[in-house]
């Protein structure tokens, strides 16, 4: 058995969890998120607690016993705390706005990008030039922040771009006149 998928997961005041056959939906203060589980495992719900078990003594199901107690541990975390992802953009002209579920973004192409915010995400702009993703669901908020990422992906020669706060970059020479 995995070391990660013997460890209960605590169950704060004010979450309510509902356990089916496929999936573990949780229900908090921050939203609620419905977290699909690998096959062969099940969860147990008692003293406030949640164990996620296997289904048979398969050797097989070791590497998805660790995953489906992660999982749902971050789906826990998620409707509780909440995750967040930070983005600055870096670069002369380069800027965003927020227009009710969509972000305008000036990145030095001939014409503004439009990014769509999806449901259960909440972005929010400081400055014009740095971006906070939050939300409950971890897979959704990382994947947002790779999307914004995306639009415009830091230069290595210049360090133009949009990056995660926090991330350093190494800068390439380029060409030299001699």
């Amino acid at each position: 058995m995995s070391r990660i998928g013997k460890k209960p997961i605590a169950v704060p005041k004010g979450v309510s969890v509902k356990i089916s056959e496929e999936a573990v939906e949780v229900q908090g203060p921050k939203g609620k998120v419905r977290q699909l589980i690998p096959p062969g495992l099940k969860f147990v719900q008692n003293d406030g607690e949640l164990r996620a078990k296997t289904l048979r003594d398969d050797p097989e199901l070791k590497k998805f016993h660790g995953l489906g107690r992660s999982l749902v541990a971050n789906a826990v975390r998620g409707v509780t705390e909440g995750f967040k992802r930070e983005l600055d953009i870096v670069g002369v002209g380069y800027r965003a706005e927020v227009k009710g579920r969509q972000i305008v973004f000036a990145l030095g192409y001939s014409h503004p990008i439009v990014f769509e915010i999806p449901q259960g995400i909440d972005v929010a702009i400081d400055k014009q030039t740095h971006i906070t993703v939050t939300g409950a669901d971890r897979q959704l908020v990382g994947q947002v922040a790779a999307n914004i990422r995306g639009l415009r992906k830091p230069d290595p020669y210049k360090q133009k771009g949009i990056r995660y706060t926090g991330e350093v970059l190494k800068k390439k020479q380029g060409k030299t006149g001699a």
